[in-house]
């Protein structure tokens, strides 16, 4: 190990078999250097052979599920120090309760305050491996969640670390490429420019259709406080708020609450039909550009079936059967 951190920290690239065997081996390193390795890529960009090798590593390593079945998406950001409440979250719900299925992969927070594992657990969500109940919960509400530990339970100890570093690792990199269940959409954002490429180059050889949205300010979501691109496997499209007819908002309107309590009421509060206009905006926004992956819609069509999801209730129901299932 100390030879590969070396080699690392002269900023070489690992081959991709060189990269997967270190991932595979990592029971066998002290927490100093798994600490080293798993923050070292803060320092620089990884390489697309680094990416693919950790990424099958532990696509190799990880418990396989396929609900392909349910045709159903995944809306999930990268996390970020932006210090949002919890957009991509609430536009889950919001598209289950328009309707469409959706299996979210998510993890505890690392750099941000309340990842969605943290929020859904302070809700009282139970997180399962267990086939039928995820398959359960999405025919009775729309919705499942995958807590990304126990579906890779053999990176426990990098997991841990990750946590006490307090910092993004390979793990933020990584995470939104492994959701388990084989789902055929993804939304996902990327609050860094490059990375979104990397995201495209590996999303155009699956056969998922995705949306990889990324802020030009540094949001991993469509913050709407300004202008944002949107790769897709048909190409690159530039949007912003003015032309998708929507608010321009300022960062404050956004921003998330102090500590995880606050971010719960927050959440709560904007499912339950009582958010501000602007915190109700971004949601749909989010929500509307899921929905669109998922049918032929134009734009207007979709952003209203996400408003009145919220408006009417539907986004809430969903979330209450979620919890009591």
């Amino acid at each position: 190990m100390k030879k590969i951190l070396t080699y690392l920290f002269e900023k070489k690239s690992l081959s991709l078999e060189v990269t997967k065997r270190l991932l595979l081996d990592m029971g066998k390193f002290n927490t100093s250097q798994i600490a080293a390795l798993t923050s070292i890529y803060n320092m620089r960009p990884s390489s697309i052979n680094e990416i693919e090798g950790f990424r099958q590593a532990l696509l190799y390593l990880c418990l396989q599920i396929n609900l392909n079945a349910f045709n159903a998406i995944d809306i999930v950001g990268t996390g970020g120090d932006k210090k949002t409440f919890n957009i991509s979250t609430l536009a889950s719900f919001i598209v289950a309760g328009a309707g469409e299925k959706v299996i979210k992969h998510g993890n505890y927070a690392s750099s941000s305050r309340t990842g969605s594992s943290n929020l859904l657990e302070m809700l009282g969500c139970k997180f399962t491996t267990d086939i039928n109940s995820l398959k359960n919960l999405l025919e009775k509400t729309g919705i499942c969640f995958l807590h990304s530990p126990l579906f890779y339970p053999s990176i426990k100890k990098i997991a841990s670390i990750r946590k006490n570093i307090g910092t993004k690792t390979l793990l933020n990199i990584l995470g939104p490429l492994l959701n388990t269940s084989k789902n055929q959409y993804q939304l996902l954002g990327v609050n860094n420019l490059e990375l979104a490429k990397v995201y495209h180059y590996f999303l155009q050889k699956t056969k998922k259709k995705y949306s990889i949205i990324h802020s030009l300010d540094g949001y991993d979501e469509i913050s709407l406080t300004g202008p944002f691109k949107c790769y897709m496997s048909s190409g690159i499209y530039s949007y912003s708020p003015q032309k998708l007819g929507c608010l321009l908002l300022q960062p404050k309107y956004i921003k998330g609450g102090k500590n995880s309590e606050e971010n719960k009421r927050i959440f709560l509060e904007i499912i339950s039909g009582n958010g501000t206009k602007h915190q109700n905006e971004v949601v749909v926004v989010n929500a509307a550009f899921a929905l669109g992956l998922k049918n032929k819609e134009d734009w207007g069509s979709n952003y209203t079936r996400a408003k009145e999801s919220l408006e009417s209730g539907k986004a809430k129901k969903s979330l209450k059967k979620f919890l009591d299932n």
